[in-house]
């Protein structure tokens, strides 16, 4: 079974021409045409936690929000969303908190392709190393403490700058993590913020920073991608 995914800080809309934008980050999405989609930065930080990308825009794609928001107009959780190719049927949603000093969390999804129930987690992690730590640890307790042993896929800003340095290693053995490329800033990127780590049932075909003349300006983050194979029951 193969499964696109992608991680995308979209920057609330923003651009690098200082215009909000929703249509621009769909046709950014569109271009990596990914079956599984983790936004950050996808809703307002204040007030009803609006979704910068409209309801209707999201209902005119080939995509549907896997639910998870705590606010009628969210689409997300602490700014994380998770978008689903149509078709692929949606088990459950749920939003998950991180400790933090400032609101943190993540967006969990259990979806089914193939007759195969899969974990998607999508976040967005700290600048702070040791609140970074913290996070992923309360992510793999959630994921090791489950009596299903699911393929399971966290993507997202981890604000991670060495491969395998800090925070990294807390994934351990157990997961594979993906660094597809230099992802921030959009227009000359230099830093390898964006990640992708999975479980040893996924085995990674490819990985890569969508970087196009859209992609450079639509956010100040490029969009990662991978093409994941499950390999393992």
């Amino acid at each position: 079974m193969q499964l696109r995914v992608a991680s995308y800080n979209i920057h609330k809309a923003v651009g690098l021409d200082r215009k909000r934008d929703p249509e621009r980050i769909l046709r950014v999405l569109h271009e990596i045409d990914a079956d599984v989609v983790a936004l950050q930065e996808a809703d307002r930080r204040i007030g009803e936690r609006t979704s910068v990308l409209p309801r209707a825009a999201i209902d005119d794609t080939h995509w549907r929000v896997i639910e998870v928001a705590r606010r009628p107009r969210s689409i997300g959780w602490h700014g994380n969303a998770l978008l689903v190719r149509r078709g692929i049927e949606v088990h459950s949603g749920e939003a998950l908190e991180l400790p933090t000093l400032e609101p943190r969390g993540a967006a969990c999804g259990e979806i089914e392709i193939e007759g195969k129930l899969i974990r998607i987690i999508g976040t967005h992690l700290d600048l702070s190393g040791l609140r970074r730590r913290d996070q992923i640890r309360a992510l793999l307790d959630r994921v090791h403490g489950c009596d299903r042993n699911l393929p399971t896929v966290i993507l997202g800003d981890f604000n991670q700058w060495g491969r395998q340095t800090g925070a990294m290693r807390e994934f351990g053995d157990h997961w594979e993590v993906l660094t597809p490329g230099r992802s921030y800033p959009s227009r000359q990127p230099v830093a390898t913020l964006d990640r992708i780590a999975i479980t040893r049932h996924w085995c990674c075909t490819e990985t890569g920073v969508h970087h196009t003349p859209l992609a450079a300006v639509a956010s100040d983050h490029l969009p990662v991608v991978a093409q994941l194979a499950l390999t393992k029951k």
